[in-house]
């Protein structure tokens, strides 16, 4: 079996700190020093790469107040990521950095400009997670008073990646770029240093059948969360068919699952850690509730907990989390499928570090797949206990298995993914 890629998805905001092991970090975790003490802890674990998530928003979905939002922090307060992947990359020398920017916010030149300077900066590191944003209130913080539907999104954000291509290739041939389409025009010389890998390398997570198209066509790292091993080779297998469809390569993209590993020193150890973590505490229950709202643009509070989610609701939000929690509470309640491991995991890795590497294994000799992605579960939660559980437990376990890589390969982003 060939060895996986491995990754970390942060968000810039405050880490644990409601936890006895919080230390001091919300104190000052917006000058960014934990965060880039994170990306060297990861550098020093051999991982692939760190995606910085980025919103523009403080939330009300939840009851019509961003009151819960700031009682949960699961998408606010939130430094934006791009200074941060400066600071990361002159603290690192190996480490991916892959800044999230949305296409419905940013005007192609500016945000192509912005992510040739950080491959520059980092000496060919950089990696951009392409998101078309939902929420109304980031479409208004730029001046538009609302946002497209969900497929128009995608529709742009394709027309969009393209000529973000254009303007990259134009400043290794120097050709005037020349674009009047659709959506975007551009005209004239891109001022923008080369980038060393030639574009930065593309991430996204595409959930719904526009979005997997999406995907399938411009993405070389695809961030995924279906949920259990069937399910994960379903997708796996449904992006490797789209890409076929469309003349690619399927090998050159590969798909990463998200998870949040719970470990012990004992699998029964690990156990009771994970059933304190998914308690169903009315804290727990908050959080899931506001991230939901959140994520999905439905306010989950008008809701009955109850009663399964209504099958006639309907979003133009995150489509992919509204039909997982419909399939959650069918014939149950939504009370009962938040009780449930976390929602942005696809699956659950609990036990020693020999138990959760046997299981990691075993899920991609099903699902062929090409690795994971490790989450804990948005802002106020992430510790340096839980960063060391992961990176001095799982990860030199996975290394001794020869399923992680215990040294870099040579040259950039994009080489170095080539090898996993």
């Amino acid at each position: 079996m060939k060895r996986m890629a491995l990754g970390w998805f942060v968000n810039f905001m405050p880490p644990a700190w409601r936890t006895p092991w919080a230390g001091t970090d919300v104190a000052d975790w917006a000058d960014g020093r934990f965060y880039v003490e994170v990306a060297r802890a990861l550098e020093r674990a051999r991982l692939d790469f760190v995606v910085l998530e980025d919103s523009s928003v403080v939330p009300q979905n939840h009851g019509g107040s961003a009151r819960t939002e700031f009682m949960v922090t699961t998408k606010a307060p939130k430094n934006d990521p791009l200074p941060l992947a400066g600071a990361i990359a002159a603290a690192t020398t190996h480490l991916g950095i892959v800044t999230t920017m949305s296409t419905s916010l940013y005007p192609p030149a500016h945000l192509a400009r912005l992510q040739a300077s950080l491959d520059v900066l980092s000496r060919g590191r950089a990696g951009w997670n392409v998101v078309t944003s939902f929420e109304e209130q980031a479409a208004q913080n730029v001046g538009l008073d609302t946002l497209w539907e969900h497929d128009q999104r995608y529709d742009r954000a394709d027309e969009f990646v393209d000529l973000t291509q254009r303007l990259w290739r134009s400043t290794r041939d120097g050709t005037p770029v020349e674009h009047a389409g659709r959506f975007f025009t551009a005209t004239g010389r891109f001022d923008a240093p080369r980038p060393p890998q030639g574009s930065p390398v593309l991430c996204q997570a595409g959930g719904s059948p526009r979005g997997l198209d999406f995907a399938a066509r411009h993405a070389e790292v695809v961030v995924a969360v279906p949920q259990g091993v069937e399910a994960m080779a379903r997708y796996r297998r449904d992006l490797r068919e789209r890409r076929e469809r469309a003349g690619l390569d399927p090998d050159a993209c590969r798909v990463l699952f998200m998870v949040t590993p719970v470990v012990g020193e004992t699998d029964a150890e690990a156990r009771a850690r994970h059933e304190r973590m998914w308690a169903p505490t009315d804290w727990n229950l908050l959080r899931k509730l506001v991230f939901a709202s959140n994520t999905a643009e439905i306010d989950f509070a008008r809701f009955d907990l109850d009663e399964p989610v209504p099958a006639d609701a309907t979003t133009n939000g995150a489509q992919s989390l509204l039909e997982q929690l419909k399939v959650r509470t069918r014939g149950s309640s939504l009370r009962a499928a938040f009780a449930q491991d976390g929602l942005a995991e696809s699956l659950p890795l609990v036990g020693t570090p020999e138990t959760v590497a046997d299981r990691m294994q075993e899920a991609m000799d099903v699902v062929g797949g090409d690795g994971f992605l490790f989450f804990h579960g948005g802002g106020g939660l992430l510790s340096r206990r839980y960063l060391t559980d992961v990176l001095d437990g799982i990860v030199p376990e996975l290394q001794r298995r020869g399923l992680a890589q215990r040294e870099y390969a040579p040259g950039t982003f994009r080489d170095k993914l080539a090898t996993a």
